[in-house]
């Protein structure tokens, strides 16, 4: 049996049969073979001895037998590392940050407490997934969607609490935002309801998110300092209609007032999508021009790229904008984006598909992007899927996640500075496309392999690293990181000595002075492993 670190192997037997006695011994998991299974599935460790595993496994199903739980590990100061269903894939998966923790393991506690359609909400266990939700949704013909993210397997509350997003219109695509109301075991045990779920009778706890005072939701979120064990969530009332369609342009440096134009759209309220730009020159079949280009020093002047792109007849930048509503608004809406795009030389426009609501069952089948009609699929793996053109996947990815300002001229530095690095590091380079999941901001994401091969994973490892570095020399963070690289992703935000750091630091000591709740998230180490770490 593999032991917590700091733990005596009688304390934590002790503590196991106190687990056993609290959620019944077949919900607590010890053998090599259950603990396994909380491996991360996605480990760039895979197959080495710094491989993070947890010692045990214990599966609460209700909000008394957590805080027994919680109580438990204090008494004999046990690391725990709650998950929801741990399927973070890409981000760490259901493995702790520190290795030898108890994984407590939240997935029986999925119950739908409450849907609301008149009101538009929903109040869920963190064990309920997005399939989940959907599903009664449908079955009591409710006229509400969620927000779906990839893949549809995870649970609304445990991607909320990472800063998951999804497709759908803004609140609901930024999960934490379209939050409203949780409720949280303390590290002590204590049960706390934030905002208006502290009134006992609330009425609103899942309509005003505020309550009275300090607003505390946040603190809970990629974080240390409690179990959340219900969460509120708006849902988007199904909309009239749904259209989509794509704005392209011609040339490399079109993308400045590509993005200006979209930004103002965006900021004034006349689009509010989920915003991929897409490069059919950048992300097209292998082309030795194109490599060429990529493995100049300056990564290709402007002139080159749009001298490639009318060799090959294709738009340099493209844009798929939904639109959500009612079919005249949408209407309206579109013809101005028309409006306001055509100030661009050579900008064509490309209708999408489009729809009115409910769909039909045999309609739901033919959509293309369900993810943009919150519609949970597991498409998402079929993105490395076998096939004729890679006959050998990997292990899956890890995501480097920065957040860079919206605008052109930032896209395109970000590009060069990354492609840049990918080069002189002898890493094979990929040209990260910008999303917008949140307000005001992009994403520019880049997917590193995981493979069964020990030394391309330590190389991808390497890498990866660096890139969090490069990115925060340049003031880009990230907004959310696997496991492994949270206490280098956490650095970059180092204003004043890592003031932040030092104030998380701060509330992990009051909040949970025995440090057993997920040590090590988000760069949040307990008082003892902090000293250790220095």
């Amino acid at each position: 049996m593999n032991v917590p670190p700091g733990v005596s192997l009688d304390d934590f037997a002790e503590a196991i049969k106190q687990f056993e006695e609290a959620v019944g011994k077949e919900w607590v998991f010890t053998s090599d073979e259950d603990v396994a299974l909380y491996r991360d599935a996605y480990s760039p460790f895979l197959g080495e001895p710094d491989e993070i595993v947890a010692s045990a496994a214990v599966a609460p199903d209700s909000v008394e037998q957590v805080q027994s739980i919680v109580r438990i590990a204090n008494r004999y100061r046990i690391p725990i590392y709650p998950i929801s269903t741990g399927r973070n894939l890409g981000y760490g998966g259901s493995a702790p940050v520190l290795s030898g923790s108890v994984v407590l393991d939240l997935k029986r506690m999925n119950r739908i407490l409450e849907v609301n359609e008149r009101n538009a909400y929903a109040l869920v266990e963190p064990g309920v997934s997005y399939f989940d939700l959907y599903r009664y949704i449908q079955e009591k013909g409710l006229k509400l969607w969620l927000d779906v993210p990839d893949p549809g397997w995870g649970s609304l509350v445990g991607n909320a609490l990472d800063h998951g997003a999804g497709y759908t219109p803004l609140p609901f695509r930024d999960h934490f935002e379209s939050h409203c109301g949780m409720e949280v075991v303390l590290a002590n045990g204590e049960l706390l309801r934030t905002g208006m779920g502290a009134v006992p009778k609330a009425q609103t706890w899942q309509q005003f998110k505020y309550g009275l005072g300090p607003s505390v939701d946040g603190i809970f979120s990629q974080s240390n300092f409690g179990v959340v064990t219900k969460m509120g969530f708006w849902l988007m009332p199904q909309p009239e209609a749904y259209r989509v369609a794509t704005v392209w342009v011609p040339k490399y440096n079109d993308i400045i007032p590509f993005v200006d134009i979209m930004a103002r759209l965006m900021n004034s309220g006349t689009i509010n999508c989920h915003i991929w730009i897409e490069s059919p020159v950048y992300n097209g079949p292998p082309d030795a021009a194109r490599e060429a280009l990529l493995a100049k020093p300056d990564g290709g002047s402007a002139e080159e790229w749009d001298h490639y792109a009318q060799e090959k007849k294709i738009q340099f930048w493209g844009c798929p904008f939904s639109f959500y509503g009612l079919s005249k608004v949408i209407d309206a809406q579109w013809e101005h984006v028309k409006e306001q795009f055509s100030a661009i030389p050579g900008a064509t426009f490309e209708e999408g598909e489009s729809f009115r609501f409910p769909l039909t069952p045999e309609q739901t089948e033919r959509v293309g992007e369900r993810s943009k009609l919150g519609i949970p699929s597991l498409g998402v793996f079929s993105m490395g899927a076998r096939s004729p053109v890679n006959p050998t996947p990997n292990n899956g990815h890890l995501w480097l996640a920065s957040v860079i300002p919206m605008t052109g001229e930032a896209v395109l530095e970000a590009q060069k500075v990354f492609t840049k690095a990918f080069r002189e590091w002898g890493v094979t380079p990929s040209v990260g496309l910008p999303q917008s999941y949140h307000w005001r901001a992009f994403v520019l994401l880049y997917g590193f392999p995981i493979t069964n091969d020990v030394e391309t994973n330590k190389k991808n490892r390497a890498t990866f690293d660096r890139m969090l570095r490069l990115a925060a020399d340049h003031g880009w963070g990230e907004y959310r990181t696997h496991t492994a690289f949270m206490d280098t992703a956490a650095s970059a935000y180092s204003f004043n000595n890592h003031a932040l750091l030092r104030f998380h630091e701060t509330l992990k000591d009051a909040v949970d002075p025995n440090g057993i709740l997920s040590a090590g998230r988000y760069g949040i180490w307990p008082r003892e492993m902090r000293k250790a770490k220095t």
